[in-house]
C-alpha cells in the first residue's frame, strides 16, 4: 500500500485560497455563534475517552520518540480518519499536503521533510496518492498505523478504538483549537480556531500542548496539576507541561509562557487566610469561557483568595481602594502576566506593616473625623477614647456624669473591679421571665427540662460507674442534657470494646484507664475549661495510631502492650524519610542542613498527601466492595425466602394429596403403611436376586424362579413370626380400636424384616461365591505373592510370613467373591427387564392367539358350552 516517498509531497490543494487565520474567541455561554454546541463543553466520561486515546496514540512506539510536529499530525489524521463501518476505506484520512501543514501551522516543504518522511520511517503511516481519470494528484490518503493494529489486534476494548461520534467530537476539538477555518459552499463557514495564527517554529508544540491541556481540564477550568515535588525553578505548572508533552521542565515553562501570552491560559494562585501567596494554578480560559465560568476568579486567586490582601506601595490608608487590574485571558494585562512569580511577593514594596482591614468597609463615623485610627467607629456618638482610668473611681449608681457617660458596650454592667450586689445579668433575666409570664415570648422548654434532670452523682449503671470514675468532677460540671448525651457515647463505646476484647467484662476498666490517660494528656481536671467537648471529642473515642482497629495510642486494647503494628509503620516512615533524604542528597548536593530540612519536610508533606489520597481511593473500593457484597447477600438472602416459600407452598399442597396406592387423604401422595409396603416389597425382590446369584445356575430361568420364591417365602414366614411377636408384647385391643394404626405396625414389621433378610442373604451370597474355583484360584496366587514379599524371603513359612499371606487371601477372596456377586446380579436383572419387555411388548393378537391353542379342561368347558 506504501507507494514512492517521492509521490508524497504533490499536494491537490492546488487552486485553494489560504485563508488568513485569526484568533476567535469561544462564547461564553455552552454555544457557539452559530447556536451549536460548544466543542469545548466535554462530559467527563467524553473527555477522559478522548484522553486516554490521544495519550495512548502519542505512547505508541512507533510515534513515542518523534518530535512534537509528527506527533501532532498523528493525532490531525486519527481525529479525520473514517470510522469502521465494513467499507473499504475504513481507517482511511483523505487530506492534502499543504492542508495538513496549515493544521500543524508549518509549510509544505516541513511537512514532507519532517513530517510524513520520519512517520514512515517508523512505520507510523503508510500513505497512497490519489489520482484522477487523467493521473493528475488529487489528495493523499493516509493510514494510522497504531489505529489499524488497535482495530485488528486490540479489539473493542482498545482506546484507540473511538466510534464516529466520538471522532467526530475530537476534530471539533482540534478546529477549536487551531483549525485553520474553512469556508465552504453552501455551508456554514468554520472560523479559525484560537491558535491558528500561531505559525513557524514551536506552533505545533503549543497547539499540541493546549490540546493535552483542554483534555485534562475538568468543567471549572483549572488545570489538573502534577503532584510530587517539582523544581523550584520551573514550577508545578511546567513539571505539568513538560508531563503532558515528554520535554524537560525547561522546554514546558517555555511552552506555557507562549500559551499564556496567547490569551488561552492564565496563572494564578490559591488564597490562604494569612492573605499570603498560595500554591500557584493554571487555568485553562477557554475551558472556562466555554463553561461560563466567571474569570475573576482567576484575577482574585492570583493575589489572594479574600478582596483585601496586602496593600499596594504607597497607599495613603487602610481603607483606600484597591489597584484594579485586567482579567486574565484578555486583550489587557495583569500583575500576574508582568512580572514573574520571583517578582511577586507577598507584601508589595513600600508597604508597611499593619493590620489588613477590608477596603469596602462603610465608615461609620462622619468623613471629617476619619484620622486614619484603626480604633475608630466606636459607636454611632462620637465619642473619642479616654484614658484607661478613667470613671473607675466612679461610683456605679448611675448618678455621676463618668457613670453615664460609660461605654455602650458596659452600660448596665459593673466596671473593672466592681463587684455589684446583683449581677445585672441576673436582673436581665428576670425582667425577661417577667415579660415571658406575662405574654411575652417564652423560655425554651428543653433549657429547664434539662437544668432540671442534671444529676450530680454518676448514673445507676455499674459499668457506667466505673468507667466514668476518672472524669466524676467533670460530670457534674455538665447540664442534663450533656450528661445524657456522654452516657450515650459511654455506652456505645463499652458495647464497641466488647466485641474488641476476647474476654468479656473488660470494657468498662479499659475505658477509664483511657479517660485516666487522656486527663493526664490534658494536666488534670482542672485544666478541662469545655467538660462535653472534651470528654466527647478528647475523652471517649479511640485513637487509632496505625490503621490496626485495636490500635489506641500505640498500645493494643485487648494484650495492653505495645501494637506491633505502630513499630512497622515508624519504621516505614523512617525508611521513608531515609529514602528520600537520600534522593535529596542526590538530587540537590551542597544544600545548607536549614534548606534540606525544609526541602526533606516539603517532599514529605507530598508524600503524605499522596498517601491520604490512596488511602481514601482504597476506602472507597473498599465501601463500594463491601455495598456490593451486601447486596449480593440481601439478593441471596431475597431468593432464599421466595424459595423456602415456595417450597414450603409446594409442601402444603403436596401433604394435602391422597395416597396412591389406598386413597388414604393428607398423605402427601403415599401413607406410611404403603411406603413400607412398596419398600418391603422392592427389598424382597432384591433378596431373591442375591439368593439366585450365590447358588442358581444364570442359565436356567427355573432354577432361578425357584430359589427367588423360596427366598419370597422365608422372607414371608419371617415377617409372620416377627408380627405374632409383636402381639405377643402388645395391646390387641388398641391394634383393634384403631385398624389403620395396626396396618401401619404391621407394613413397619414386614420392612424391618425384609431388611434384616436382604443383608442376610447377601452374607451367604458372598460366603458361597466365596469357595468357587475362580475365588480359590485367586486367594492361592494372593498367598504365593505375599508370601514371596523380600522381606519374607528368609523365613517364607514362618508365623509372621503365614499370617500375611492368609490376610492377603482372605481379601483376595473377598474381593472375588464381590466382584462375581455383582456380575451376577447385573445378569440377572438384566435377564429380567428382557422378560419385561418381552411381556409387555406381546400384542392381544398374539396372546389370544395362545390362549385359544391351549386345550379347556372338563369343568371349563362345561362352564363355556353352559
Amino acid at each position: 500500500m506504501q507507494p514512492d516517498p517521492s509521490d508524497d509531497s504533490l499536494d491537490g490543494s492546488a487552486g485553494i485560497p489560504r485563508q488568513r487565520a485569526a484568533l476567535r474567541s469561544v462564547p461564553a455561554s455552552g454555544q457557539t455563534d452559530d447556536g451549536s454546541e460548544n466543542p469545548l463543553r466535554l462530559g467527563r466520561k467524553t473527555r477522559l475517552r478522548l484522553l486516554a486515546a490521544v495519550q495512548a496514540l502519542l505512547a505508541d512506539p512507533s510515534i513515542a520518540g518523534l518530535k512534537d510536529a509528527p506527533r501532532l499530525a498523528a493525532v490531525v489524521l486519527y481525529a479525520k480518519s473514517r470510522a469502521p463501518q465494513g467499507r473499504d476505506n475504513d481507517l482511511l484520512t483523505s487530506i492534502w499536503v499543504a492542508e495538513l501543514g496549515r493544521w500543524m501551522g508549518v509549510g509544505e516543504s516541513t511537512v514532507d521533510r519532517n513530517v510524513l518522511a520520519p512517520m514512515r520511517k517508523s512505520d507510523a503511516l503508510h500513505t497512497k496518492i490519489v489520482r484522477d481519470g487523467k493521473g493528475h494528484p488529487t489528495g493523499l490518503e493516509c493510514l494510522v498505523m497504531p489505529l489499524w493494529n488497535a482495530h485488528h489486534g486490540g479489539g473493542a476494548g482498545h482506546p484507540l478504538a473511538l466510534t464516529a461520534a466520538e471522532l467526530a467530537t475530537l476534530l471539533r476539538l482540534c478546529e477549536a483549537l487551531f483549525g485553520h477555518g474553512w469556508a465552504p459552499k453552501d455551508k456554514a463557514p468554520t472560523p479559525p480556531g484560537l491558535l491558528a495564527a500561531r505559525k513557524g517554529r514551536g506552533a505545533a508544540t503549543d497547539r499540541l500542548g493546549l490540546l493535552l491541556m483542554v483534555l485534562n481540564t475538568g468543567s471549572s477550568g483549572w488545570l489538573q496539576l502534577r503532584g510530587g515535588s517539582v523544581k523550584k525553578r520551573e514550577g508545578r505548572g511546567a513539571a505539568t507541561m513538560a508531563r503532558l508533552l515528554g520535554c524537560s521542565p525547561a522546554g514546558g515553562r517555555k511552552v506555557l509562557a507562549r500559551l499564556t501570552e496567547a490569551g488561552v491560559a492564565a496563572r494564578g494562585r490559591k488564597g490562604t487566610g494569612t492573605g499570603m501567596d498560595g500554591k500557584g494554578r493554571i487555568m485553562v480560559l477557554p475551558v472556562a469561557r466555554a463553561y461560563g465560568r466567571d474569570l475573576t476568579v482567576v484575577e482574585a486567586a492570583q493575589s489572594s483568595e479574600t478582596v483585601f490582601s496586602a496593600r499596594p506601595a504607597g497607599a495613603d490608608g487602610d481603607l483606600a481602594p484597591a489597584v484594579e487590574s485586567g482579567a486574565l485571558g484578555t486583550s489587557g494585562e495583569s500583575e500576574a502576566e508582568t512580572a514573574s512569580e520571583a517578582e511577586n511577593p507577598a507584601r508589595p514594596a513600600g508597604a508597611e506593616l499593619h493590620t489588613v482591614h477590608a477596603q469596602v468597609v462603610a465608615p461609620v463615623v462622619p468623613q471629617q473625623l476619619d484620622c486614619g485610627f484603626s480604633g475608630e467607629g466606636r459607636g454611632a456618638e462620637g465619642r473619642r477614647p479616654e484614658r484607661v482610668c478613667v470613671r473607675e473611681d466612679q461610683a456605679v449608681d448611675g448618678e455621676t456624669t463618668a457613670a453615664g457617660t460609660g461605654s455602650p458596650m458596659a452600660e448596665g454592667g459593673p466596671l473593672r473591679g466592681e463587684k455589684p450586689k446583683e449581677s445585672p445579668v441576673d436582673e436581665r433575666a428576670g425582667q425577661r421571665a417577667a415579660g415571658a409570664s406575662a405574654g411575652g415570648r417564652p423560655k425554651a422548654a428543653g433549657w429547664e427540662k434539662a437544668q432540671q434532670q442534671k444529676r450530680v452523682a454518676l448514673p445507676d449503671d455499674l459499668r457506667l460507674r466505673v468507667a466514668l470514675g476518672p472524669v466524676s468532677w467533670l460530670w457534674k460540671q455538665m447540664s442534663g442534657w450533656q450528661q445524657g448525651k456522654v452516657e450515650e457515647a459511654a455506652k456505645a463505646e463499652l458495647t464497641r470494646l466488647e466485641g474488641l476484647l476476647a474476654m468479656p467484662g473488660g470494657s468498662p476498666r479499659l475505658l477509664a484507664d483511657r479517660l485516666t490517660d487522656r486527663l493526664e494528656e490534658t494536666g488534670g481536671e482542672a485544666l478541662v475549661d469545655k467538660p462535653f467537648p472534651w470528654l466527647i471529642r478528647r475523652g471517649l473515642p479511640q485513637r487509632q495510631a496505625c490503621a490496626h482497629r485495636k490500635c489506641d495510642d500505640g498500645v493494643r486494647l485487648d494484650t495492653g502492650e505495645d501494637c506491633e503494628n505502630c513499630g512497622n509503620v515508624i519504621h516505614l516512615r523512617r525508611a521513608r524519610r531515609a529514602r528520600i533524604g537520600a534522593d535529596i542528597d542526590r538530587e540537590l548536593p551542597g544544600l545548607a542542613d536549614g534548606e534540606r530540612r525544609r526541602v526533606l519536610e516539603e517532599r514529605l508533606r507530598e508524600q503524605a498527601a499522596i498517601d491520604a489520597e490512596d488511602l481514601a481511593w482504597r476506602q472507597e473500593q473498599a465501601r463500594a466492595e463491601r455495598a456490593r457484597r451486601d447486596a449480593i447477600r440481601a439478593a441471596a438472602a431475597e431468593q432464599a425466602e421466595r424459595e423456602r416459600q415456595a417450597a414450603a407452598a409446594a409442601d402444603v399442597v403436596r401433604q394435602a394429596l391422597a395416597c396412591e396406592d389406598c386413597g388414604r387423604g393428607q398423605a402427601a401422595g403415599l401413607c406410611e403403611a404403603c411406603d413400607h409396603r412398596r419398600q418391603t416389597e422392592a427389598l424382597i425382590g432384591e433378596a431373591g436376586l442375591l439368593a439366585a446369584a450365590g447358588s442358581a445356575d444364570l442359565s436356567d430361568p427355573g432354577s432361578i424362579a425357584a430359589i427367588v420364591a423360596g427366598a419370597r417365602a422365608a422372607i414371608g414366614d419371617s415377617a409372620a413370626a416377627a408380627w405374632q411377636e409383636f402381639l405377643e408384647i402388645t395391646d390387641v385391643a388398641i391394634l383393634e380400636a384403631d385398624p389403620q394404626a395396626a396396618a401401619d405396625a404391621y407394613a413397619f414389621t414386614a420392612f424391618q424384616t425384609a431388611q434384616q433378610a436382604v443383608q442376610e442373604f447377601q452374607d451367604n451370597a458372598l460366603a458361597m461365591l466365596g469357595r468357587t474355583e475362580e475365588a480359590e484360584a485367586e486367594a492361592r496366587r494372593a498367598y504365593r505373592t505375599e508370601q514371596g514379599r523380600h522381606w519374607f524371603q528368609h523365613n517364607p513359612t514362618g508365623a509372621d510370613a503365614v499370617a500375611a499371606a492368609t490376610k492377603a487371601a482372605d481379601a483376595a477372596r473377598e474381593r472375588v467373591a464381590e466382584c462375581m456377586l455383582a456380575t451376577r446380579l447385573e445378569q440377572l436383572r438384566e435377564q429380567q427387564s428382557a422378560r419385561t419387555e418381552q411381556a409387555a411388548a406381546a400384542p392381544w393378537s398374539d396372546r389370544l392367539l395362545e390362549l385359544a391353542a391351549r386345550a379347556l379342561g372338563g369343568d371349563t368347558a362345561g362352564a363355556v358350552i353352559a
